[in-house]
């Protein structure tokens, strides 16, 4: 994907026709509007356009009646642009009236069945109390605790307290845990058996007030249940019968009062002067000889399409869709790049970048056919029955773990399943068997890092000379410079170690020391080239202090970026590993539920862990050398985008 060209509109007119122009804006669908403030100068007279919204409290007291009756309208293209009239309102306003009443009385019936619930829910712990509980609230020397207390302590009150001529425990019922039932006490020694009880952690139980044995009650709160389950049923009638009768209406009425509600949010945007408005706003490059053909629908207004100056303005991003097998592979993963930041408008999209890496990266780290494959089906059962967009980037994942895992012979953890499949080919063997090749996984690693740091060191200078920063391109630590000099150490490594290293030494010592110097004075040469107002050192000695350490700081990073993707390697051997660790306690009899067990605590534990682990190489170690993400969506304004609840942009 990459990212389309706008173009700022400034339309200018009578402000009669301010509605219209509105209106036409809205039906055309792709103008995003801009603070005509922060476009037109302020000393030509204009003001913003500051009129009350009088449109939003009505369509927030639609929206409650909605939800007051479980309505949900459907939008009304034709009737969203007709004129809300007062019989409309007063109709509106007596509608809102009655659902407010039938949810009032339903909110208190919904209330008294609670009630109800509750009580029968307590007094069924005491059904084992066969006296009435109104006689037993008008003792006069005897007070009455209701509660519940663990089964053992019912023991101890049994063993310690037996005989105590001071309070009587009556148990009523019992569950798992406790004992529920009631102890009755002298007024005048209250306070000591309260003291007892809550020593043996005794839990009061408060019970409403009711009159009869509890088995009475209990029935009589059911009856009362069941009258009130009549009365919500009629009541739900009422709000059925209301939402059949009044549902094109509705419609038409919630439609006005969006499109309305919508225009004068866009109106805000503009100014005026009394006589005349002016509005801004983007439209794609591709579509200005459409939004051409809308504006001239309205008479008397002016338009003027510009290309917009990316120093002044700020234009929207909008990304082009791709087409092709391919964009199931990347649309996915513009979910990851949006966590990140929007690309500013003179940015690169970098979305194939990450679907590529990533999905790569992650099959590298999770290398099992097996268990590739359940992460298929998982990501397609979490998009097609959740839609949870991490679903659809597991496909591709769970995809490229199936092809790393064959290349790993690895399936569930079983190393030689595939040994049939390798000799069928005329292979020896699998082409890389993780536990007897470690040095070579790890080298593998650091070789990925090098290849993806130098890459994205390349896309930065490719994006700085879109942005015509020619100075940031060649000059910075990220750019041409850098990667000469990152290059440069690369070589020097790999030679030390034993590596191949196609230039000598001497050639990369002089690399690195030319490249080195400018680094530390690359301010200067960026802000000649770029025309930075600030480029000249206040301080020659603050400057070289600052730049050496910002030079350790470069070499650091190239050092601890390249060195953060031996943890590619180390999943590897870490998946190997803890696949070993399962058929260990397996056994030699390979007891299937512990494999099962095992696979399932692998994939859930460690796709996880692979999952981060790789977007962190993606945002720490790449996108850190070329990527900002400062810019802002393409939002246009459209009566289309109107559902319930607002404007859903």
């Amino acid at each position: 994907m990459s990212i389309e060209k706008m173009r700022l509109v400034k339309i200018r007119g009578d402000n009669e026709k301010l509605d219209e122009t509105v209106h036409m804006l809205m039906r055309c669908g792709f103008f995003q509007p801009e603070s005509a403030s922060k476009v037109f100068s302020s000393s030509m007279g204009f003001i913003p356009y500051t009129q009350e919204n009088p449109y939003s409290q009505r369509l927030a007291d639609i929206n409650s009646l909605f939800e007051s009756i479980g309505f949900t309208p459907s939008l009304d293209e034709d009737a969203a642009y007709e004129a809300l009239t007062e019989d409309d309102v007063t109709h509106i306003e007596l509608l809102h009236k009655k659902a407010m009443s039938i949810a009032e009385r339903k909110a208190s019936l919904e209330e008294q069945m609670e009630k109800c619930r509750d009580g029968i829910e307590k007094f069924s712990h005491f059904k084992g109390l066969s006296v009435d509980l109104d006689k037993i609230a008008e003792l006069e020397y005897v007070k009455v605790r209701f509660g519940h207390l663990p089964k053992s302590s019912v023991e101890k009150l049994n063993t310690l307290f037996d005989g105590c001529p001071y309070f009587y425990f009556v148990p009523c019922s019992t569950d798992k845990t406790d004992y529920w039932g009631a102890y009755f006490a002298p007024r005048n020694r209250t306070d000591e058996v309260d003291g007892i009880f809550a020593m043996l952690l005794f839990e009061p139980l408060q019970i409403p007030g009711a009159a009869g044995t509890v088995e009475n009650i209990i029935k009589e709160l059911e009856n009362n249940l069941s009258i009130i389950s009549e009365q919500t049923a009629v009541l739900n009638a009422e709000i059925k019968e209301l939402r059949e009768k009044e549902k094109d209406f509705f419609s038409k009425a919630y439609s006005k009062l969006a499109a309305l509600n919508e225009a004068q949010q866009l109106k805000s945007f503009s100014v005026h002067n009394g006589h005349f408005f002016m509005l801004a706003g983007w439209i794609p490059k591709k579509r200005e000889n459409e939004f051409t053909r809308c504006a001239a629908e309205v008479e008397g207004i002016v338009t003027e399409t510009t290309v917009p100056d990316t120093e002044k303005n700020n234009p929207p991003v909008k990304l082009k869709k791709m087409i092709g097998p391919l964009k199931y592979l990347v649309d996915p993963y513009k979910f990851y790049v949006d966590m990140y930041g929007t690309p500013s408008y003179s940015d690169i999209d970098v979305t194939s970048f990450v679907a590529i890496t990533y999905t790569i990266l992650f099959g590298i780290m999770f290398g099992d056919m097996g268990q590739g494959f359940v992460l298929v089906i998982a990501g397609l059962l979490m998009y097609k029955l959740k839609k949870m967009a991490l679903g659809k980037i597991l496909v591709p994942c769970g995809i490229s773990s199936m092809c790393f895992g064959f290349i790993f012979g690895s399936v569930f953890g079983y190393e030689d399943m595939l040994d049939p499949v390798y000799k069928s080919l005329g292979w020896s063997g699998k082409p890389l068997a993780v536990m007897e090749s470690v040095n070579t996984v790890l080298l593998v690693a650091i070789a990925i890092g090098i290849a993806l740091t130098a890459f994205s060191m390349v896309i930065n200078v490719y994006a700085c000379i879109r942005k015509k920063h020619f100075g940031e391109a060649i000059f910075s630590q990220n750019g041409l410079v850098g990667i000469l000099v990152y290059l440069a150490g690369v070589n020097f490594a790999s030679g030390f170690m034993g590596g191949p290293a196609p230039l000598p030494d001497s050639v990369c010592f002089a690399v690195i020391g030319a490249g080195a110097v400018i680094l530390m004075i690359k301010e200067i040469p960026i802000g000649i080239i770029d025309r930075h107002p600030d480029w000249k050192p206040t301080s020659v000695m603050d400057f070289i202090l600052q730049n050496i350490f910002e030079l350790l700081e470069y070499v650091l990073s190239y050092l601890s970026n390249t060195v953060s993707f031996l943890r590619v390697g180390a999943f590897v051997l870490v998946h190997a590993g803890m696949m070993m660790v399962v058929f260990s306690l397996a056994g030699e009899s390979e007891n299937i539920f512990v494999i099962i067990l095992g696979n399932i605590l692998v994939i859930a534990l460690e796709g996880l862990l692979t999952g981060i682990q790789a977007l962190r190489l993606e945002y720490y170690e790449m996108f850190s050398r070329f990527y900002e993400g400062s810019g802002r969506p393409f939002n246009p304004f459209s009566i289309k985008k109107l559902s319930f609840g607002g404007n859903q942009k």
